[in-house]
């Protein structure tokens, strides 16, 4: 992967990127220009240092050509726990990816009582606290500022 996205330049000899505590992030339910990001899986990942609301953080994404973060399986949602913005948003009461990918009510990862459909809130972070809330989401007003996670496809690079 290239910068912004990983480091070395490669897809191959990457090295794993400590993150500070973030409290919330956006994610593709629905930074730092110094900071490499991590290879997983057949994506690249980009961190925020700085907050954006929902519509600015899909914007930055695509502005590098990449997308909020989708999350696929358990096994990335535990990778990527406490870092940043999820890619999902909620249309009429249904939630979707910024990558068109199927929700899956099955593999969401919603804090309990979440999402709670509070008309004002139709939008997703990951929360990063490290209580027993964390590794989970919750749905927020679009307008909150968060930090976000950029997911890019590895293969282009």
């Amino acid at each position: 992967c290239l910068y912004p996205f990983c480091s070395g330049g490669t897809k191959t000899g990457l090295h794993p990127v400590l993150v500070p505590p973030l409290q919330n992030v956006f994610w593709g339910l629905g930074v730092s220009t110094d900071v490499a990001s991590p290879h997983f899986q057949s994506s690249c990942y980009y961190f925020s240092i700085d907050t954006m609301n929902w519509s600015d953080s899909e914007t930055n994404c695509t502005g590098m050509s990449s997308h909020l973060v989708v999350i696929n399986t358990g096994t990335e949602q535990v990778t990527l726990w406490g870092l940043d913005s999820l890619g999902n948003q909620a249309q009429e009461g249904q939630w979707h990816w910024v990558d068109q990918t199927p929700y899956n009510e099955t593999a969401a990862f919603w804090r309990q009582g979440e999402p709670s459909n509070s008309k004002m809130e139709n939008c997703a972070v990951m929360h990063a606290e490290t209580n027993a809330n964390r590794k989970n989401w919750n749905d927020i007003p679009c307008s909150t500022k968060v930090n976000r996670i950029c997911e890019t496809d590895a293969t282009r690079f």
